[in-house]
């Protein structure tokens, strides 16, 4: 019945029917499939509670609006694209996120299930974040210190298969794109000078150095080139050398023009006219926009400044645990003494690229023999370790995780950088391979997108909070399995633990108190073991990208304080295991809603279980 009329007895009689049918006062429109009835004299409608649908809608337009996404599941024609960064298509994007949050608020969950009142509570929460910060018109500064559309490609063709010709084909189309894509870009940045809303100075000379890198290569010994020097056995010579000169083509004719064009225009036009403070909080849209932000890294409702505070007193309490380490080694001197040491002695230091690597990936080893006596449910996909591409490397974190993709054979990535040794410090591994590696975020990833029954948005649902939050997490976890051998890898730890909870402090300080550069890194250099070189370009991140820093302590304390609660409250009936299980088997979720979830698995495990759950 695709909007026809029904009237009131009859509309009565239809609800007492099935309470699959709620009324709602049209909404611009937005009746989608349902019914247009007439009740109390208003034209009304009647709209099918059918959750499924709208989730079908929600992800067709999702992964046929991202390229990227389309093409790593299949779609051929995604694989010659580049993303659509116009604003007449970001207003177009608002506008359907919209249609689908007026769905969504239509439907009733009277008589769901629990399955679905979660994904409906989800999807709630995803329209949500993304309808938060639309407003804000975000595409005006469409990088952070390392990452962005001037360098994406890099991991891009990393991610994707190459097996026929026509994925050889497809790549130097996409790369032939590269102009307009950056048109678009530079379009956007030009509408964030006019309008007052750039970049700080701070973070753009990495930038631009990595974009001057990638515009001065000839073809076939550029980055981008890589793809069409590794053929399968399948492609004979004679095709390999006409797929050799696609990638030329685009190379020559589309990739370093545009590359020198944006790099003119970085240098130009944008540098000189970038914002001259690192905080976006200096202005009534700027604070608008951070409080905003606040909200969306953290899932909570939370403000700026109480976040500061928690900051404070987590400093002050991980910097007690760090002086007994100290003690404990005997170290004659002074705090700041014990960091420069940390920082200088050469036993701390990996000699070559090789020597890191391998003892990343021989931690990553030892981690794995612990996981079945932590984790009850292990993920079947496996990850490697391997080095930060060279081309990005300078500008990049010291460590990443990159998701891989079980449906496609895609292996997931514990990213380290070996650029500049010296910055590296090997007491600072254990933390750093339990966070990217397992049981950080390829564990919690990988149990994510393996998920049965469940939606496909809901296997890559990443609430930062919640993501972040469980990678620090996952360095205390750490602790117990015995990964960290000596008062150095410990401190190593509550040094990586500082990191965070410096974070809280320094981007609410930049972004919200207005804060130097040299106030922010004050806080790392002071109580922290990190690098000079890591301090910098962390400190540049938060700049770039305000707000994420507060994910991950927040988030930790939530997973901390649902331990804790879950351990008094059950004694001996706990099982870390179970725990673990009862955290990560729904994916990621919004802090409350984890706090509901958990709550609600202690009060199940609190319950004596029947005859037939406890007959062998």
């Amino acid at each position: 019945m695709k909007n026809s009329i029904i009237y009131g007895a009859a509309f009565v009689a239809l609800t007492s029917f099935s309470a699959q049918f709620t009324a709602l006062a049209d909404p611009a429109g937005f009746c989608g499939d349902g019914d247009i009835i007439i009740l109390d004299g208003q034209q009304q409608c009647l709209v099918r509670d059918d959750l499924s649908k709208l989730i079908h809608d929600y992800e067709t337009y999702t992964q046929q609006s991202n390229p990227y996404s389309a093409g790593q599941e299949g779609d051929k024609e995604a694989l010659r694209k580049l993303p659509d960064v116009s604003p007449e298509n970001t207003e177009e994007t608002q506008k359907t996120i919209e249609g689908f949050q007026n769905r969504l608020n239509a439907i009733s969950t009277h008589g769901f299930t629990d399955s679905d009142k979660l994904n409906h509570s989800l999807l709630g929460f995803v329209l949500a974040q993304t309808n938060r910060r639309m407003p804000f018109d975000e595409d005006r500064i469409p990088f952070t210190n390392d990452s962005g559309f001037f360098n994406e490609l890099s991991y891009i063709s990393r991610q994707t298969q190459f097996e026929k010709p026509g994925d050889y084909e497809a790549f130097a189309a996409r790369l032939s794109a590269l102009p307009q894509y950056f048109g678009q870009h530079k379009a956007n940045m030009r509408r964030g000078i006019k309008t007052g809303y750039t970049a700080s100075v701070e973070v753009l000379p990495g930038i631009i150095e990595v974009i001057e890198t990638l515009s001065n290569s000839d073809a076939q010994t550029h980055p981008y080139f890589a793809p069409f020097k590794s053929f399968p056995d399948s492609i004979d010579e004679t095709e390999r050398k006409r797929l050799k000169a696609l990638g030329v083509a685009a190379l020559d004719n589309a990739v370093l023009p545009a590359y020198k064009d944006l790099h003119e225009f970085m240098q130009d036009e944008y540098l000189p006219k970038a914002r001259t403070v690192v905080g976006i909080g200096t202005t009534p849209e700027g604070r608008a926009y951070y409080a905003s932000l606040v909200r969306y890294f953290t899932t909570l409702d939370v403000t700026p400044d109480e976040v500061h505070e928690l900051g404070l007193k987590e400093v002050a309490r991980i910097r007690g645990e760090m002086d007994e380490i100290i003690k404990s080694v005997d170290f004659k001197g002074s705090f700041s003494e014990f960091l420069e040491f940390l920082r200088t002695d050469p036993q701390f230091y990996a000699k070559t690229e090789d020597e890191l690597l391998k003892e990343a990936a021989w931690l990553a080893k030892q981690v794995d023999g612990k996981m079945p006596e932590y984790f009850r449910t292990l993920p079947r996909l496996s990850y490697g370790v391997i080095p930060v591409p060279k081309e990005i490397a300078a500008n990049y974190t010291t460590g990443r995780y990159w998701g891989g993709n079980p449906e496609h054979g895609k292996a997931g990535n514990y990213v380290v950088n070996t650029y500049n040794l010296t910055q590296r410090p090997l007491y600072n591994l254990p933390a750093l391979t339990l966070h990217e590696g397992v049981p950080g975020h390829h564990h919690q990833i990988s149990l994510g997108q393996e998920l049965k029954n469940v939606p496909d948005f809901r296997k890559n649902l990443y609430p930062n909070a919640f993501g972040e939050g469980w990678g620090l997490y996952a360095e205390k976890v750490g602790m117990e399995m015995g990964i960290y051998k000596t008062p150095y890898e410990n401190f190593g730890r509550l040094s990586y633990e500082m990191w965070r909870a410096c974070r809280l402090v320094v981007d609410t300080g930049m972004h919200w108190k207005g804060w130097t550069r040299e106030q922010a890194e004050e806080c790392f250099f002071d109580n922290s073991a990190l690098a000079a070189h890591n301090i910098k370009t962390e400190v540049e991140r938060y700049i770039s990208w305000p707000g994420q820093a507060l994910a991950y302590k927040i988030g930790e304390l939530k997973i901390l304080e649902l331990r804790n609660k879950a351990e008094a409250a059950l004694g001996d009936k706990f099982s870390i295991r179970d725990f673990h299980d009862a955290v990560l088997l729904e994916g990621g979720l919004p802090l409350n809603i984890l706090d509901e979830r958990v709550t609600a698995w202690i009060a199940k495990q609190k319950k004596p279980k029947s005859a037939a759950q406890t007959a062998p």
